[in-house]
Order: structure tokens, then C-alpha cells, then sequence
């Protein structure tokens, strides 16, 4: 029952405070399954988030339905996906009047202001532990490698992301498997 409870903490304390949707609530979910509960090293999580990144919908809840059924089977599943949209559905119900009668107070702004340097910093943080952890297991040249093929498939030749990440997912699956 405790690991229960753990795991709607892990995706409900993200949900609450990662403002800005899914992007700004991975590194949180990463402090949570990774530093916190130690569900998963960094490499696991990032492989986790890969998947999850290369199906379609939101990444946090995909993240927390697999995490949930890793740590907690099919009720552990249903308490990650229920604890991840469960701040939103709590804020649209109780905070949506409140918001729209001070959106356009100067405090709201400066806090919006506040908060996106700190999701700025955190998702900087999370992307170098991903690529310090690139480097030790796939090695530098490999990383390197897709590195340079991902930025100009999606900057030069202006190729759709969900291509680029099929292709990096076939390319490891080809080059990089143990």
C-alpha cells in the first residue's frame, strides 16, 4: 500500500507544481522516480522517456502509466495516470474563475515571469545528466553522431521530429544494442 502512496506522490507533487505541461514537468518526474525513489537510474529514465517521446499524447502521463505498471501493476498504472491529470483537472475546476479575474494583475505576470527561468535551468540540468550518460554508455562518438544527424535533419533539411526519432530509435536499436 506505501508503494501505492508512493507512486501517486511521484506523479501528483510534478503535476502540481511543473508549470508549463509536460516539458516542464519531466524533470520533476525525473527528481521523483530517479533521485527520490530510486525506481530508475538516469539511462533507464531516459530510455523511458524516449518511448515515450516517440508515441503520440502527453509525455507525462505515458510516463507515469509504464513507471505506475513498473512499480505497481495495473493498480500502480492507474494510480500513476490518475495522479499525473488530477492537478490539472483540480486547477481547471477550482482555479479557472479565479485566474481569469486576476489574469491581468501584475503580480500573476511577475510570477509567470519567476517561474520560467527555473524550468529553463531545470530541463538544462536534466538534459546534461542525459548527455553526460550518452557519453558513458553509448559512447561519445555515437552521441556526437546523432547529435549532428538530429540537428540537421531537423534544422537544415526540416524533417517532421517524429521521423528523427523513429530513425535515432532504429539506429540504436541497430548499432547500439548490448
Amino acid at each position: 500500500m506505501a508503494n501505492l502512496w508512493h507512486i501517486f506522490l511521484a506523479f501528483f507533487i510534478p503535476g502540481i507544481v511543473g508549470y508549463g505541461g509536460g516539458p516542464a514537468s519531466i524533470p520533476l518526474i525525473e527528481n521523483e522516480v530517479v533521485q527520490h525513489y530510486h525506481w530508475l537510474t538516469v539511462n533507464e529514465f531516459s530510455r523511458v522517456l524516449a518511448l515515450g517521446n516517440s508515441l503520440p499524447g502527453p509525455i507525462a502521463t505515458k510516463m507515469a502509466g509504464y513507471i505506475g505498471f513498473e512499480q505497481g501493476n495495473i493498480l500502480g498504472l492507474v494510480i500513476g495516470l490518475l495522479a499525473t491529470v488530477a492537478p490539472s483537472i483540480l486547477l481547471m475546476i477550482v482555479l479557472l474563475k479565479l485566474l481569469d479575474r486576476f489574469k491581468k494583475s501584475p503580480k500573476v505576470k511577475r510570477l509567470t515571469l519567476l517561474i520560467r527561468p527555473t524550468i529553463a535551468v531545470l530541463l538544462a540540468v536534466m538534459t546534461y545528466e542525459f548527455l553526460r550518460s550518452s557519453f558513458v554508455e553509448g559512447g561519445a562518438f555515437q552521441t556526437v553522431f546523432l547529435i549532428i544527424v538530429s540537428f540537421v535533419l531537423l534544422e537544415r533539411l526540416k524533417i517532421h521530429p517524429a521521423f528523427v526519432i523513429l530513425g535515432s530509435l532504429c539506429y540504436g536499436a541497430i548499432f547500439m544494442a548490448s
